[in-house]
């Protein structure tokens, strides 16, 4: 996987993460997804959507114009669909942006809260003392974030309280600065989390170091 953050962000993002974990008492753990599914449908879609205006098309220019021969005609309009289905098919796989046009909101969202949920259990962030960890996850793909927080952060990182984070880093991650995305994030959850007047955590059980994973 090609990553989304240079070394110099990296380095500086482990040190905010290690700064905030002082300052809250909580284990903070960043992810960055490539992609939380494989969607195959998008392309799909595509094909689906470029077919569609190809014969749209294809039904105009045989109304205006009056070919010599009906199965010239229906000839051209078959390679006139395929042709676009399949080329607006191949854009969806090639490009991003153009995928990202045909999945749904609810769709990017519930398969993004899904990968972060695999991943908490996977890293086994419940690992900590009192439980108070949180997992702040960010699907390039999806340009979705996910927020959460273990049962001892549960309280304090509600539904309201997550959506504040969330928001404070949606102009930067919409532009494609992870890093500063991540920074804002951080700096809105200390001002959740009531500082603890702590030296630190009371146990370092999680790495400060950014989890980076193509996805599926």
């Amino acid at each position: 996987m090609k990553h989304s953050l240079t070394n110099e962000e990296r380095k500086a993002l482990d040190r905010r993460v290690a700064e905030a974990e002082k300052r809250t008492g909580a284990q903070i753990v960043l992810a960055v997804i490539g992609k939380s599914d494989t969607y195959a449908e998008l392309p799909w879609k595509a094909f689906a959507l470029g077919a569609s205006v190809a014969g749209l098309l294809a039904l105009s220019m045989s109304i205006r114009t009056t070919l010599s021969s009906p199965v010239q005609a229906a000839f051209l309009a078959i390679v006139m669909i395929l042709s676009a289905g399949a080329g607006f098919a191949l854009l969806a796989v090639l490009a991003p942006n153009f995928a990202r046009l045909f999945l749904s909101v609810h769709r990017a969202e519930a398969e993004t809260r899904q990968y972060a949920e695999s991943l908490f259990l996977s890293r086994q962030l419940f690992a900590t003392r009192d439980r108070r960890a949180v997992l702040l996850m960010v699907s390039l793909f999806e340009r979705q974030v996910v927020v959460l927080p273990d049962t001892g952060l549960v309280a304090e990182l509600d539904e309201t309280a997550a959506g504040r984070m969330i928001a404070s880093m949606r102009p930067d991650l919409t532009a494609g600065r992870t890093a500063q995305a991540f920074m804002a994030g951080l700096k809105s959850l200390e001002d959740i989390i009531p500082a603890t007047g702590a030296s630190g955590c009371p146990d370092d059980a999680l790495p400060d170091d950014v989890i980076e994973e193509k996805g599926p």
